[in-house]
């Protein structure tokens, strides 16, 4: 399964990922940054990792704290794990490997978090020293609905916790380490279950809760705030300073009620209109991979809307921007207001400072691939071919290469042209469908994945 992060999309801002050094990870702790988090899942719907990291990642991230996502085991390297602040661990993993182990171990040891969650507790059953990492192992369990109780109200963790009700599995733990501090137990009759606790091992620490079997104690505020104080007691005090200085300046949302905004899900209350943020405000909201810094190459005034982009073999940015879509649609083939812009950096500044329009006068263009010397644009109700032949960086040719693409749905047209490695170009398209004529065939369908080449 492919490591991925979860991203967010800002309308008007224009980026790309610079890698880091080697080094990367200690310069970046020099200057205020985001938490980094790793997140070990596994690819079985019982603790279902793939449903659950979303809903975590989706409410800590506007705190500072970036989740990416991996079920890859062999990630636990050193390599690896040294662009990350902490670990989190959920699921059903049985075994680990030597070389894990002693990688796992070490980045605790040398000052890094490790949250393990609910049946982190009986993962690695072939490691006792992954179970003393832990501080426990699970046993047994029955379900119900029930609230843990706070035992320790002055630990920083749970100084400003207020105790959640949900239901979870009950668990019953085993091997319980002497060297943990209990936080909060689970009262069972004359029972009391160690439920949250934290420890120290080496520079590093741990905080771990049994909550966590489904959607519904993920989903709970109770169990998100009481994942995001655990982390932010267990980061080292470099980076928890950093986080500090970096919320400091955090960007604030903000949200003025307006008329005819869609509700298609019938909310209550509707949503309101978000205000627009600056484009290096944006950059504070956005998650990169580990490792990776986010630049500006180009903004608002230069692009309007952007839609599709991608970089020719100059280091040029082509960019469609759309200012019609979604409602402006001209059936009548009369002149639209979108663009594709073609944005240079040559001053080799890492900055856009040439914007060259390419085409214009088009309507709700969705996509493009670079073809033939030129671009080939999916624009309901046409596929068009446009291309600069006397070397002016504008489209001095246009032609119509398919014409049937649905239009009574913008949404749902086609989109994600691509060139693909046979040399065949290759492209989606939603309920709206094609019903008419490609290549002197006609055809029929609705939404799928096709491919065509306009030479054969």
């Amino acid at each position: 399964m492919k490591t991925y992060s979860y991203p967010f999309l800002f309308l008007s801002l224009i980026i790309f990922l610079s890698a880091c050094s080697p080094m990367g990870k200690e310069r970046l702790d020099d200057k205020p940054r985001r938490i980094e988090l790793l997140f070990l899942g596994h690819e079985l719907e019982h603790h279902n990792s793939r449903a659950y990291f979303p809903i975590l990642a989706s409410a800590l991230t506007k705190d500072g704290i970036n989740i990416t996502y991996t079920e890859k085991q062999s990630d636990l390297n050193e390599e690896n794990l040294r662009l990350y602040d902490g670990l989190i661990m959920y699921g059903n993993q049985e075994e680990i490997s030597h070389n894990e182990e002693k990688a796992l171990l070490s980045f605790v040891e040398n000052g890094n978090a490790f949250i393990p969650i609910h049946a982190a507790s009986f993962c690695f059953k072939n490691s006792n020293e992954y179970i003393k990492l832990v501080g426990a192992q699970f046993k047994s369990h029955q379900t119900g609905t029930f609230m843990a109780d706070i035992v320790n109200k002055d630990h920083p963790v749970t100084k400003n916790l207020a105790p959640f009700k949900t239901w979870d599995e009950t668990y019953v733990h085993d091997k319980i380490a002497d060297d943990i501090t209990i936080l909060m137990e689970r009262v069972e009759g004359d029972h009391r279950e160690p439920y949250t606790w934290v420890k120290e091992v080496g520079e590093g620490k741990v905080f771990y809760t049994a909550f966590g079997h489904d959607d519904r104690t993920w989903s709970n505020k109770g169990f998100q705030s009481l994942i995001k104080s655990g982390i932010l007691w267990a980061v080292n005090k470099k980076v928890k300073k950093n986080w500090t200085a970096f919320m400091a300046n955090m960007p604030i949302l903000s949200y003025e009620e307006r008329a005819n905004i869609p509700n298609y899900e019938k909310r209550d209350p509707a949503p309101k209109y978000q205000l627009p943020l600056s484009a290096e405000a944006s950059k504070k909201l956005i998650q990169v991979p580990a490792g990776f810094e986010v630049q500006l190459f180009a903004s608002e005034p230069d692009i309007i809307n952007p839609i599709a982009m991608d970089w020719d073999e100059q280091g040029r940015l082509w960019v469609i921007e759309t200012v019609d879509y979604p409602n402006t649609v001209r059936n009548d083939n009369s002149k639209g207001d979108d663009k594709v812009k073609i944005l240079e950096d040559t001053d080799g500044d890492g900055k856009a400072d040439k914007v060259t329009i390419f085409a214009e006068e088009l309507n709700i263009p969705t996509s493009f691939t670079f073809y033939d010397g030129g671009i080939i644009v999916s624009q309901a109700p046409h596929f068009i071919f446009l291309k600069d032949t006397d070397g002016d960086d504008k489209a001095d040719v246009k032609e119509i290469l398919i014409d049937g693409w649905g239009t009574f749905d913008t949404h749902a047209g086609p989109s994600n042209l691509q060139y693909g490695i046979d040399n065949n170009l290759y492209g989606v398209v939603g309920y709206s469908g094609f019903d008419g004529n490609a290549f002197g065939q006609d055809l029929k369908f609705n939404q799928n994945v096709y491919r065509f080449n306009p030479k054969k």
